[in-house]
């Protein structure tokens, strides 16, 4: 086994991150998919978008920088052109 540096994350964290990142991946696209076909009302879509964000930081705790500077911006369009 290779010498790795204590800071290091392990194979296991590594493999944490990646389960958090296509969960939520998986959830964008759902939801994304929902709002532009369904069409749904703007109240629910808006409710939508809340849960999903939501969730996003259940899995990503301290991460709303993320959320503001790419999420909230894709949802704003879809938003916008279908709702």
């Amino acid at each position: 086994m290779a010498n790795r540096p204590d800071n290091a994350p392990t194979s296991e964290a590594l493999a944490a991150e990646q389960w958090r990142a296509d969960r939520l991946r998986r959830t964008v696209d759902v939801a994304c998919a929902l709002l532009r076909q369904a069409r749904p009302p703007r109240g629910e879509a808006e409710a939508l978008v809340a849960f999903v964000r939501a969730r996003a930081l259940e899995l990503f705790p301290g991460r709303e920088d993320v959320w503001t500077l790419v999420l909230a911006p894709r949802f704003a369009r879809i938003l916008d052109e279908f709702c």
